[in-house]
């Protein structure tokens, strides 16, 4: 649709999703990449940069979880608000522990920002559910370019996910949700204090995973590579960042796992760690 309307880059966080990038520039955008800081997105960056349209994870960034501020917020809908299209998604807003949600960029100017989400870490990624709330007038092509890409999604999963949200049950499993990962995501910080010296974690406030950074020569691809080695599959911070980042950090999941798997793990990352270095 963006490419129909004459949109042809769209820029992104960096460090950002890399299969974001890679999805969109399967869609023939470039994607220019913009630094986010402990604010998240420079919008002054953004617009000299000169993109049309940026697609943001403004209430838990990926991956380093910081929360976009106030005043890049306002700086971002000032941007929108003098042509530019903003793709919000809306990843992991749900899941926060420490922390109070942050309004959907929507909530303050619907008419320049398309809203995205899904369920997959509400009760499945297998169940292909998301939704999409465009501007009014892409909403017409959004609908045609979706039946054109795959005829439509099943109804019946759409069916019990409205009666799961109607009847109370989805708030239900997110309060449970919210219980077990707090203690998952404890027990990795515990852990990689016990097992990871020098690693400074990042993003804990909200979401399913943490980043690690580490102050040190090593190349994080390799640190990935070795814990890989062991059994421990992890993501290079480097993967997600187009400049280089500053210091080698990880992407540690810790959603899918019990706390005594967490701690085996991170012992075993720490194994890797002592090797790279």
């Amino acid at each position: 649709m963006l490419g129909d309307n004459g949109i042809r880059e769209i820029a992104v966080e960096d460090p950002g999703s890399l299969g974001v990038r890679q999805h969109l520039r399967h869609a023939r955008l470039d994607t220019p990449p913009v630094p986010v800081d402990a604010d998240g997105i420079r919008v002054d960056v953004l617009r000299a940069q000169g993109a049309p349209a940026v697609l943001v994870t403004p209430a838990h960034q990926f991956p380093t979880g910081v929360v976009l501020g106030g005043h890049r917020r306002r700086e971002l809908t000032r941007w929108a608000d003098a042509g530019g299209l903003i793709v919000e998604d809306d990843y992991d807003a749900e899941h926060r522990y420490d922390r109070p949600p942050v309004p959907a960029l929507r909530s303050m100017l619907p008419e320049r920002v398309a809203y995205v989400g899904s369920v997959s870490k509400l009760l499945a990624p297998a169940l292909r559910i998301g939704w999409m709330i465009p501007p009014p007038p892409y909403r017409d092509a959004i609908v045609e370019a979706k039946r054109y890409a795959d005829l439509g999604n099943a109804a019946l999963p759409q069916l019990v996910l409205a009666h799961l949200m109607e009847s109370g049950a989805m708030e239900r499993q997110l309060r449970l949700l919210r219980t077990r990962h707090r203690r998952r995501r404890d027990a990795m910080i515990d852990a990689i204090g016990a097992r990871l010296p020098g690693a400074v974690v990042h993003g804990a406030a909200a979401g399913l995973h943490l980043m690690v950074t580490f102050d040190a020569g090593f190349a994080d691809t390799d640190l990935a590579a070795a814990a890989l080695a062991r059994g421990v599959k992890t993501q290079p911070l480097s993967w997600h960042s187009r400049a280089r980042p500053q210091r080698p950090g990880l992407v540690l999941g810790y959603a899918a796992r019990t706390a005594t798997e967490i701690a085996e793990g991170v012992a075993l990352l720490g194994d890797a760690l002592r090797t790279v270095r």
